[in-house]
């Protein structure tokens, strides 16, 4: 049983109970400064702290039995108590990351005893758990504001998490976060994802009626010919007739004829590449995309095509095509795929994907998300391949899921080179 498992199933101590109790009362009267200098206090320092009873009560939790593999758990619920506090206004904001920023600061005074030496040693281990880093992540997003009119620059790739609200759920939640904490996040993304797709809608809209409009500035890291060419190909007709959606629905009645599964990967595989004009798709990836199918639950190659197995199967190929797990970060065919034949291009393929079968497009925003906390300690301009497709991904699910309704982009002109 791994340590979240433990700590899930076991009841909460008194001295928890004790400790959240505490916190919940000092956020409900303390300024956001009172109460990030008392965390500083009872966690950075862990001495001189009043009252003293919550200290000892620290003192118990940090020589409990269990201290060595939860004490991240009970220290994460710790922050958002305040953290949840100061969500619910929007001038108390700005408060978050200095608090998450404690954990980057040492203890000024000296330690004695051993119970305040194990708390510091808990405490300086917890910027390696997944806990921080999602803490973090949430810092980042609160400081950052989406720059429309001024470039990017040479930035680590984790100040950039703002612009991407469907990473959010993947890189700002962790096994512990409670209900209150995701709905929040949902709330957050649904915020930003608005705003984004309105950003979007005006860019297109004036583009369309003023041609290079001055007004309305492109809202991604793309240049204005690159974003025009993903919004034709994610809103257009690919292939002269139809849209990827078009293709999706088509593809979808098609293989509920299919006699079995093995018939249907073979027919699977065919909707995957049509349309695609590539020698390299012709080639060597063509083959190992065959491959790669013809493997997938071949178990199963007899029976008929069900929901599970569509499910199952797309899942497999955005292990193939993107990356595999967090575990086995691996990605040589996704880098493969954008070098040789495009960002735009390769998102497509994953858009078909999910347009066949919706159910598996949170598990794609997964998979970008184990690319981007893989690499977010780059600096931007190191990584313009997956900068370059986080933002075609962005466009793919917006024009395509999103709530607002983008014209077909095919009727637009391109901006001119």
């Amino acid at each position: 049983m791994d340590s979240w498992s433990h700590y899930y199933n076991r009841q909460t101590t008194l001295e928890e109970k004790a400790l959240y109790s505490h916190l919940y009362q000092c956020a409900e009267v303390e300024s956001p400064d009172m109460l990030i200098e008392r965390f500083r206090l009872l966690f950075i320092e862990g001495i001189e702290y009043y009252p003293s009873q919550i200290l000892r009560t620290l003192g118990k939790l940090v020589n409990s039995e269990f201290a060595q593999r939860e004490f991240q758990f009970i220290l994460n619920r710790s922050c958002y108590i305040l953290i949840n506090r100061w969500w619910q206004h929007p001038r108390l904001k700005s408060a978050i990351p200095e608090l998450i920023a404690l954990f980057e600061t040492y203890p000024v005074r000296v330690a004695h005893s051993r119970t305040t030496k194990r708390l510091r040693e808990l405490v300086r281990r917890f910027p390696q758990t997944e806990q921080y880093r999602a803490l973090r992540h949430l810092a980042q997003v609160i400081n950052q504001k989406q720059e429309h009119d001024s470039p990017a620059g040479s930035k680590p790739l984790s100040t950039f998490l703002n612009r991407y609200p469907c990473l959010y759920e993947h890189c700002l939640l962790t096994q512990d976060s409670t209900y209150e904490q995701r709905q929040k996040v949902r709330l957050l993304r649904e915020q930003q994802q608005w705003q984004y797709e309105l950003d979007l809608s005006r860019y297109i809209t004036y583009q369309k009626l003023y041609k290079n409009s001055p007004y309305v500035k492109n809202p991604t890291l793309l240049s204005d010919r690159q974003l025009d060419l993903a919004l034709k190909q994610f809103t257009g007709k690919i292939d002269g007739d139809n849209s990827y959606r078009d293709l999706a629905e088509q593809f979808r009645t098609y293989s509920r004829l299919s006699p079995c599964f093995r018939a249907f990967k073979q027919e699977f595989y065919e909707y995957l590449t049509v349309a695609i004009d590539s020698k390299y798709t012709r080639g060597e990836f063509s083959q190992r995309l065959y491959k790669q199918l013809q493997t997938t639950l071949s178990q199963h190659d007899h029976e008929k095509l069900n929901q599970a197995l569509l499910e199952g199967t797309c899942k497999k190929m955005l292990n193939f095509l993107v990356v595999e797990s967090s575990q086995n970060p691996r990605h040589y065919v996704f880098s493969d795929l954008t070098s040789n034949l495009g960002t735009t291009p390769t998102i497509g393929i994953l858009l078909k994907i999910v347009l066949l079968c919706r159910q598996v497009k949170n598990y794609l925003e997964q998979r970008f998300s184990i690319l981007f906390n893989h690499y977010e300690t780059h600096a931007n301009d190191t990584i313009n391949w997956l900068v370059e497709s986080l933002e075609n991904l962005n466009i793919a699910l917006s024009t395509n899921f999103g709530k607002l309704t983008l014209c077909p982009f095919h009727i637009l002109p391109l901006v001119p080179q």
